[in-house]
């Protein structure tokens, strides 16, 4: 290893490190680039993830809809059948 830096190779060295940076600059323009493809692609997922969401939430309120129709008949099947036993026990004392 030499001891002492010319000015000479000084600058021949600060170019040189010019040079490779540019080159690292253009590399991750390229990469820029990629992302913002990725990024579009990201968003074109989020709107189908959107509007699955939606038809979820759609069908879960039909379903929930359901059951509350269902656990409604069920009272008042069981109601009837209490008020039923009720008269039943009351005409046999």
């Amino acid at each position: 290893m030499r001891e002492s830096w010319t000015d000479a190779r000084m600058d021949d060295f600060a170019a040189h490190v010019d040079q490779r940076f540019d080159a690292v600059d253009k590399q991750f323009d390229t990469v820029d680039k990629r992302f913002d493809a990725v990024d579009k692609r990201f968003t074109a997922v989020d709107r189908r993830f959107e509007g699955l969401e939606r038809r979820m939430d759609e069908g879960f309120t039909r379903v929930d809809g359901r059951f509350d129709a269902l656990q409604r008949t069920m009272m008042q099947i069981g109601g009837g059948v209490i008020v039923a036993l009720i008269g039943l026990i009351a005409t046999q004392l």
